[in-house]
């Protein structure tokens, strides 16, 4: 199947102008505190279309070193999206809320980063974290290659 077919798949379930706020974070575990929130929060879904996406992270992806690639979470099992979606405005916070509390209630198991595709303006603090000891060396490159900044449309390293 070709490349651009497959990003399509799902355009017709989330069409232009939906409301989307999301969250995430790794996790190494899915221990009982974590099933209870999962529980907690995915019996209180704000809209139908809101959820929570959980990726399982093996194979390849747990045979680089953590510090051959930026991505410096390795040791991860899982990937934890919470995604709030909504067509109506009027919905905003409320997905918006669902999914901040639901992350803060996760939060405190997690591996402390997340996939950068996967948050929202999370400032430079999330950032870093997500890159571990590896933000260091693409803070350096950043500087060198994109002083100006020009490649920041998704969630950015600031040189």
């Amino acid at each position: 199947m070709p490349y651009p077919q497959i990003q399509s798949m799902f355009d017709a379930l989330f069409p232009p102008g939906m409301q989307w706020y999301w969250r995430a974070d790794f996790f190494k575990e899915l221990g009982d505190e974590i099933q209870e929130q999962h529980l907690k929060f995915g019996s209180n879904i704000p809209t139908p279309l809101s959820a929570m996406h959980l990726y399982p992270i093996s194979g390849a992806a747990s045979r680089v070193g953590s510090d051959e690639t930026p991505w410096a979470y390795r040791d991860a099992k899982y990937s934890g999206v919470i995604v709030g979606v909504s067509p109506d405005p009027e919905d905003a916070d409320k997905i918006t809320n669902w999914c901040k509390d639901y992350w803060e209630a996760l939060h405190p198991y997690s591996s402390g980063g997340a996939y950068s595709n996967f948050m929202m303006e999370e400032g430079q603090e999330r950032i870093q974290a997500s890159y571990k000891h590896n933000y260091k060396r693409l803070l350096d490159i950043k500087r060198t290659y994109d002083p100006n900044n020009v490649f920041r449309v998704n969630q950015n390293i600031k040189p």
